[in-house]
């Protein structure tokens, strides 16, 4: 499966010559929020093909149709990946980020699963209700009707009964049913569900048709999710407004918190060092289609893309405006060249890991005990991202911004925690 490394991914120097007038930090705003809007439109695109791929594969349920569709699945994430700079310091998105891309989720509740999955959790009830095989569900004492399966029935099974890992929607839910269970461990390989298994003439595992009415809702509803994206990174939209609607120094503290939270909490702790430190691939964030070390590539690329104030669209046009990295340049070169080079550092190490997974050893491979180098690559991210994360901090002193709340992680800040 191909990717394209993005021409803007690999710019590495600065967005911009050092000026003579300070930017307007309302204008490095207006930026922040243009690339967002162009980043989820090109998400949304990317889902709209994805969608097109689901239903041309449940018409026709070919090998060729499901390598398309787990094709279009993969070149979705590009761009979605590079919005996750914005999750955190915007309040519109962060509400809004669990319905398109909630991680873990406990695929027993959508389809049927191998047997060591096993069959109850004491912490989900729900854990192995198996939608697409039930049109008949019993939710905490109420009978739901799920014989047509279509969005309002997802909507209403998200995190049911509470809990988190109920998953009914948006990206992992479809690499699921697109992939199937991913029961290699640390050894090579992904999921590798059958076209059969949406073909109802030729019905393999059963329920075929139910399977491809879950996939064709999925994907529709990825696609409405995705326009509320884009509204609220319109003028008038939610989390522009968020943005500006403060001072410019708010704005700014938002685009840094969520750069910091991004690099520190979320992805060098919860998606990385959490699954290194237990070697377990079940925390792999792309664990059906081993795409782990893609997604979090362009989660980097994202960063980048935020700080520098400049995106490449997947049609190859550019969004791009004053940003954070001009102000840094012009309150002090030595605190932007030492950014520049920790995103330059954790950009290398990212590259190392992508190398490695398109090189034969998927990323649940690297996370494997005992397999030192393959530790050493995903380690090496982290360490990469760590660095960064106290460069973001000193980009925040540097700008005069108060102290920001940047999202932490038991596996970075209280690794004992994590065995107990």
């Amino acid at each position: 499966m191909k990717h394209v490394f993005l021409a803007g991914a690999m710019m590495l120097a600065g967005s911009a010559a050092m000026a003579d007038a300070a930017p307007d930090p309302a204008a490095v705003l207006d930026t922040y929020a243009n690339i967002a809007q162009a980043t989820y439109e090109d998400a949304l695109s990317g889902a709209e093909r994805l969608d097109a791929a689901a239903r041309a594969l449940v018409a026709d349920p070919t090998e060729a149709n499901l390598n398309a569709a787990r094709q279009a699945w993969i070149q979705a994430r590009v761009p979605y990946q590079q919005s996750e700079a914005y999750r955190f310091g915007n309040p519109a998105v962060d509400d809004w980020e669990g319905l398109v891309n909630a991680w873990p989720l406990d695929e027993g509740l959508i389809d049927y699963v191998d047997g060591s999955y096993g069959d109850a959790s004491d912490e989900n009830p729900y854990y192995a209700a198996n939608v697409v095989a039930n049109p008949e569900l019993r939710i905490g004492g109420a009978d739901i009707d799920a014989s047509t399966i279509d969005a309002a029935l997802l909507e209403q099974l998200q995190e049911i009964d509470g809990v988190e890992s109920n998953v009914s929607r948006g990206y992992h839910a479809i690499e699921f049913l697109l992939w199937g269970q991913d029961l290699n461990g640390t050894g090579p390989g992904a999921g590798s569900r059958a076209a059969t298994d949406f073909d109802p003439d030729n019905c393999t595992n059963g329920n075929c048709d139910r399977r491809g009415a879950y996939l064709t809702a999925a994907t529709a509803l990825l696609i409405t999710d995705l326009q509320d994206a884009v509204a609220m990174w319109s003028e008038g939209g939610a989390a522009r407004g968020d943005l500006t609607d403060g001072s410019t120094d708010e704005g700014l503290a938002m685009i840094l918190t969520g750069l910091g939270s991004l690099s520190y909490g979320e992805l060098a702790g919860e998606r990385i060092q959490l699954g290194l430190m237990l070697h377990d691939p079940e925390e792999e964030h792309d664990c059906f289609s081993d795409n782990t070390a893609w997604s979090h590539y362009y989660d980097q690329v994202g960063m980048q893309n935020v700080y520098r104030g400049r995106y490449v669209r997947t049609d190859g046009s550019i969004v791009e405006g004053p940003s954070v990295a001009d102000m840094v340049s012009h309150q002090d070169a030595s605190v932007a060249s030492s950014m520049n080079e920790a995103l330059q550092n954790t950009q290398t190490a990212m590259l190392a890991m992508v190398t490695t997974s398109q090189a034969g050893k998927a990323y649940d491979q690297m996370l494997a005990e005992g397999d030192d180098a393959g530790n050493r690559v995903i380690q090496d991210v982290v360490d990469a991202l760590k660095a960064q994360t106290a460069q973001i901090e000193q980009v925040v002193a540097t700008l005069g911004l108060d102290t920001l709340e940047i999202e932490g992680s038991d596996s970075l800040d209280d690794p004992d925690a994590v065995f107990q």
